[in-house]
């Protein structure tokens, strides 16, 4: 996906969020906008990618920073989906397509993705809004589709936030019963929210599927400007990819990658438009 002019104005708000997340004294947060506005005036064009942008922008000033401003943020959001994880998996064992819930669950973790949406600033929110989101259903639903193409597939699971993680499990779960072959794919390095290795041996995740490899790289998304080998092997062997969070679907919409399920919630207008979705749903939409 192409940056969208909306783009420069929440990456901007972004950086602010996560320099004052990461205790920056207010010399710091005026040194970390002005090399953010540099860094995204260098990349800011409507023939780029949008999650390529981000990428050279939060670099920029994480190399600042010195540190993961998310690394408590994160820790947190695992633990709050732990907490919910129970309701959880009641809802989907009790459910008539617990392949449908699983998916509509793994999706409400989507969420929690701090410095985007003013309603959804800490890990907190999500325990009184579980229930109202996942009451909201699924806005798009291609499940049955993707429930046909996981038989006895491989697959390429992309993760995205922590917390969201800790919901994956439901879906890892029902996608092994179905005979699935599951590589699972991380972020190579710390970035925003988005889970890393550390993450999924800490939470057990890596005992559920049956391979872990990370995307290699600092990058918001899959690095597609530059790929390491294995995981471009790793993908185009993939019968089918499982892509959560929006920035995941910016950069494989850049790629002939496929067929590829995406599994998120549309938080901003420029993906919900390129997806052809309204905004604040969430969606299973499959391209074959």
């Amino acid at each position: 996906m192409k940056v969208h002019p909306e783009c420069a104005q929440c990456l901007l708000r972004r950086i602010l969020y996560e320099t004052r997340l990461g205790g920056a004294d207010i010399d710091k947060q005026y040194e970390a906008t002005k090399i953010a506005v540099k860094a995204l005036a260098e990349r800011f064009s409507p023939n780029i990618c949008s999650a390529e942008i981000a990428t050279g922008v939060h670099k920029a000033v994480y190399e600042l920073l010195g540190k993961d401003p998310y690394e408590d943020a994160k820790r947190k959001s695992n633990e709050i989906a732990l907490k919910l994880l129970p309701k959880a998996e009641k809802m989907v064992k009790s459910s008539e397509n617990p392949f449908r819930t699983a998916v509509l669950c793994s999706i409400i973790g989507n969420v929690l993705d701090f410095g985007i949406r003013s309603d959804f600033q800490n890990a907190d929110v999500l325990l009184d809004k579980f229930d109202s989101l996942c009451g909201e259903g699924l806005g798009y639903d291609d499940t049955d589709k993707i429930r046909e193409m996981a038989k006895d597939s491989k697959i390429a699971y992309l993760t995205d936030n922590c917390g969201e993680i800790v919901f994956d499990t439901l879906l890892i779960k029902e996608l092994k019963k179905s005979g699935a072959e599951i590589t699972l794919i991380v972020r190579g390095e710390p970035i925003l929210t988005d889970a890393t290795m550390e993450d999924v041996i800490q939470l057990g995740i890596d005992k559920m599927v049956d391979k872990v490899m990370t995307t290699g790289r600092f990058a918001v998304g899959i690095p597609f400007w530059d790929m390491p080998d294995e995981l471009d092997r790793e993908l185009r062997s993939a019968d089918l990819i499982i892509a959560k969070g929006m920035a995941n679907y910016e950069t494989l919409t850049e790629t002939d990658y496929g067929p590829v399920a995406y599994l998120l919630r549309t938080k901003c207008n420029p993906v919900a438009s390129s997806m052809g979705l309204k905004k604040d749903i969430n969606a299973a939409k499959l391209y074959k």
